[in-house]
């Protein structure tokens, strides 16, 4: 895993008011925690901040002219609606010591026709070396029949990471494919939840009147 460079500057000025005018100078507050050492509040250029994070578990090199902290991001709070980062917590850590981080699980591969493939979870959590995160885990699920599960146990993790979860935790599990109209029942059933109702069709013109129909008609007539 690639190092980033980020250049910092000390942060001196907290509270709402300060946020935002950070943020209106396209930066971003954050802190630097970790190893018992006093949190250390700093400014982050908010564009290298943005691109560096495309990268998960990202190691940033922060870079405050005086003192460099080696560091990952552990938590990031970005605007809801907009998407830009907001504050940006990142923990300090030493070249050669472990972490617990969340890594993705990508699936690969086609599973037996008539089946379905559910992600039962998305990542996993392993411990590896700071500098030495993977990007995420491939798992295969080529051939697999229907009743067939893949445990985090069975996942082949990169060289120097270990789990750290459960070996038992199902990543995937396969089931066999829904019919076209057990999709229809389970499609009218979540309308009829939300109390959506489909109108009646329509008779078409020329369309014979339903048996009692003309006789009223008649009946009426002749009155």
């Amino acid at each position: 895993m690639a190092e980033i460079t980020i250049a910092a500057e000390t942060r001196t000025e907290f509270g709402k008011g300060a946020a935002r005018r950070i943020r209106r100078a396209d930066k971003v507050p954050a802190v630097l925690y970790g190893h018992g050492s006093d949190p250390v509040h700093v400014t982050l250029p908010g564009h290298d901040l943005m691109m560096a994070l495309k990268q998960a578990n990202a190691l940033l090199t922060i870079d405050l002219g005086s003192d460099t902290h080696l560091a990952i991001p552990k938590q990031v709070q970005r605007d809801p609606i907009m998407g830009f980062i907001e504050h940006a917590d990142l923990l300090i850590v030493k070249r050669g010591e472990k972490v617990t981080v969340d890594i993705a699980v990508t699936l690969v591969g086609e599973a037996a026709p008539d089946t379905l493939v559910v992600l039962e979870n998305a990542s996993v959590s392993i411990e590896a070396e700071a500098t030495n995160i993977p990007d995420g885990v491939e798992v295969s699920v080529e051939g697999l029949a229907v009743g067939e599960q893949i445990h985090a146990s069975d996942l082949s993790l990169p060289s120097g990471s270990e789990l750290a979860v459960d070996g038992d935790l199902l990543i995937v599990n396969v089931t066999a494919a829904p019919t076209a109209a057990e999709v229809e029942a389970e499609l009218a059933e979540a309308e009829a939840e939300v109390g959506i109702e489909h109108d009646e069709p329509e008779a078409a013109e020329g369309d014979a009147p339903a048996e009692g129909e003309g006789d009223a008609a008649e009946n009426a007539d002749s009155e």
